[in-house]
């Protein structure tokens, strides 16, 4: 056995950030799938971008901090913060040079064969030199401003992640009489241009075949010698800066957290920089000179051999959207209980509801909140919005409820990182329209994804909830696997009623009927779960724990694992992301198997199962098991206990799951992940076959192969290339 059960081992666990590096590998191993359609790869590979993106602006920012802050507390893992900095600068560096070896090599040759080209600018022929110089002159030269940097104009400030252009000068020195091209002191000048936002990034060019297209960058590149008159262009090398972009709100001190909050939005684009992209060509002298002028050190230099920002090249999509080249468009559907019923509400009192999203439509969620808000027996409607879409339907019902006299609370998430903006313009919309909008609890940000309609019905008051897993966002709702679920129970009801009574107003310890609620009692509750099915163990009985998850970081929680494996509980998880707990330890954690999954959607379900055959008790919940979500957050987990629903979570959202061969990964107990070897059996593709049971509006039997994986364990070594596998849009082997 490895450590103590009573103490923090650290080699009981795995890095967090280590982790979830390991998650982006994962992602960029769907790029490297010569099976998948062009955009599919393209849009993989712009995924492991942008999710670098926020890691840098958040997760090292925090690190940089601590670092900065003489913190000295070390991880679970054991490691200090300069230590992860040092560990994930290892890892990072090689993944973004193979995400451009997959760019370069793969992608582009690809897009090349299916006709659509992004030649470099030295490629060019004169014809299509031709028009670039012309779309220059009229579309991109009016839009730019040289930033010349010497004694007299400092190095700008330049906003987070926005592209720019380093530009080495010499001047042309005049003689008597004619033009001599020597330096004047043999030193370059350095300049900055930035890339206008505002401007297409791809940029139409003339071709022999298909489409071609020049990056912006590259264009003013060609160009940018005429914005300096009388100087000779040595270099030029294309950069990006990221910086510190999580909020700094002390909300005890605040007295109006809306007001504060936005101003932080207008200082935050001045946070401090924690990463340099630039053009792998450029020379270490300007890698040094930018460097220098961000406080940045060599090691946050990250060198790029190809274009920047490899996310906005989706827009290729937008400019040719042949169905080939993508993987085929899907249109969920809504189940047949819902179409038949005359509303939602009524479907609901006929018993409980559950949606597996994307393979069922998100439009019930809306039609429940838009039907409720004309309802004349509806009486009022609570919920919570931690994130929404930009022209979101459900604020707007919300909004709309008002004018039909119902009384409408909702708490806005105005701290949801990232979102913060989107979110204060509806709070502010919504006040407008007569919503009672409030903000949450002081020093916890609301996560969990709640409804309540109170309704008017004989013999009295009946209350209709909605639950989810996934935010109320209906975009994305069509490319994460959510659940939600419907139900009039009447202790649920009174449960929502307890958490917007603890929201809106003072609840200092509220009672539950069967909720589990953070920061209240929820990591209480999983913990008291998971050490019954130990107990059971400990006296023979058969226990079983399995799960859907997005990350699994918390270190109490991992214990309490580790002691149900010892006691003999089968522990069965698939954890999408972050997982810092370590399977397979001999003495330790034998009995637990970790997968995560990576294919068409994000896998964002969290739903949980206690124990085998008829106690199996099914949650599900807002939260993954982090201490952010168990102490820093409100969420909610719930029982579902209706047979259907049940069985539905069982077997199609966990257990298909389980069954994955295809595009599951094992993660071994040295935190590497290989692709499941699945013997004789025949391939088995979760996503995909519940997408084709979708199409043809069946639905499998609950079994009992929810709990395990009936694959071998995977050996403890670097996991292989991944082998390419089927497009989403095949059709599962039988």
């Amino acid at each position: 056995m490895i450590g103590s059960m009573d103490s923090l081992d650290p080699r009981q666990f795995l890095n967090r950030e280590l982790s979830w590096l390991a998650f982006n590998e994962r992602v960029l191993g769907e790029a490297r799938d010569a099976a998948l359609p062009i955009y599919e790869r393209l849009k993989f590979l712009g995924i492991v971008a942008s999710n670098l993106d926020e890691f840098f602006m958040v997760r090292v920012a925090g690190l940089k901090q601590q670092v900065a802050g003489g913190v000295v507390d070390v991880a679970a893992d054991g490691l200090s913060p300069v230590a992860q900095l040092a560990a994930i600068r290892e890892r990072a560096h090689p993944m973004v040079a193979e995400a451009y070896r997959v760019y370069r090599e793969e992608i582009l040759p690809a897009l090349d064969r299916s006709g659509l080209s992004v030649p470099a600018r030295g490629t060019l022929t004169p014809e299509q030199a031709e028009a670039a110089r012309q779309y220059f002159q009229a579309q991109v030269f009016p839009a730019l401003t040289p930033l010349a940097i010497d004694q007299g104009h400092p190095f700008p400030h330049l906003r987070n992640k926005s592209l720019n252009l380093a530009v080495l000068l010499q001047k042309e020195a005049r003689g008597r009489g004619r033009k001599r091209r020597e330096p004047v002191s043999g030193e370059s000048s350095l300049a900055v241009v930035q890339v206008p936002g505002v401007l297409k990034r791809l940029v139409s060019i003339p071709a022999a075949a298909g489409k071609a297209f020049l990056l912006l960058e590259e264009l003013i590149a060609m160009h940018v010698g005429d914005l300096f008159p009388g100087y000779k262009v040595e270099r030029t090398a294309a950069f990006r800066v990221t910086r510190n972009w999580d909020l700094n709100v002390d909300e005890d001190e605040s007295e109006d957290l809306l007001s504060t909050i936005q101003d932080e939005l207008r200082r935050r684009d001045r946070g401090a920089a924690v990463r340099l992209e630039l053009d792998a060509g450029a020379p270490d002298s300007l890698a040094g000179l930018l460097a220098g002028a961000l406080n940045l050190s060599a090691a946050d230099v990250y060198a790029v051999n190809g274009p920047l920002n490899l996310s906005e090249l989706s827009a290729l999509r937008e400019a040719d959207n042949r169905a080939e080249l993508s993987v085929e468009p899907w249109v969920p559907a809504v189940p047949q209980r819902l179409r038949e019923a005359e509303s939602i509400l009524q479907a609901i009192r006929a018993g409980d509801v559950v949606l597996h999203h994307p393979y069922d439509s998100y439009d019930p969620v809306t039609r429940f909140l838009e039907e409720a808000a004309e309802d004349p027996d509806v009486l009022a409607i609570k919920q919570t919005l931690y994130r929404t879409s930009p022209d979101s339907p459900i604020a707007r019902a919300l909004s709309r409820a008002v004018e039909y006299g119902k009384q409408v609370t909702v708490l806005v998430e105005i701290k949801a990182r990232l979102d913060e903006a989107n979110n204060i313009a509806w709070a502010r919309r919504m006040e407008e329209a007569g919503v009672h909008v409030v903000y949450g609890l002081v020093g916890l940000k609301t996560h969990c994804k709640v409804a309540l309609v109170v309704r008017r019905e004989a013999p009295g008051i009946r209350r209709y909830v909605h639950l989810g897993t996934g935010n109320y966002n209906p975009v994305t709702a069509r490319q994460y696997t959510d659940v939600s679920f419907f139900t009039a129970s009447e202790e649920v009801g009174a449960d929502a009623t307890a958490l917007f009574n603890a929201l809106t107003g003072y609840a200092a310890n509220p009672k539950w009927r069967c909720f589990a609620v953070a920061p209240f009692d929820l990591r209480e509750r999983v913990i008291s779960l998971i050490d019954r099915e130990a107990e059971l163990a400990r006296k023979g009985e058969p226990a079983r724990i399995a799960g859907k998850m997005n990350a699994l970081v918390d270190p109490a929680v991992i214990q309490a694992l580790y002691r149900a494996s010892q006691a003999g509980v089968e522990v069965d998880l698939v954890v999408r992301g972050i997982c810092c707990l370590r399977p397979g330890m001999p003495g330790v954690s034998e009995r637990i198997r970790v997968t995560s999954i990576v294919d068409r959607f994000l896998e964002h379900s969290r739903v949980v199962v206690f124990g085998v055959g008829d106690r199996r008790e099914v949650y599900l919940s807002s939260a993954d098991w982090m201490p952010r979500n168990f102490h820093r957050r409100v969420e909610v987990m719930c029982p579902v206990r209706d047979p259907a629903a049940r069985a539905r979570l069982l077997d199609e959202v966990v257990g298909e799951s389980m069954r994955d061969n295809v595009k599951a990964r094992r993660l071994n107990v040295d935190g590497t992940y290989a692709r499941i070897d699945a013997g004789e059996a025949p391939p088995h593709r979760s996503q995909a076959i519940l997408l084709e049971a979708s199409r043809r509006g069946t639905a499998r039997p609950a079994t009992e192969t929810v709990i395990r994986h009936a694959v071998a364990p995977a050996p403890a070594t670097e996991p292989p290339r991944p082998t390419p596998a089927p497009p989403a849009t095949n059709r599962p082997a039988a």
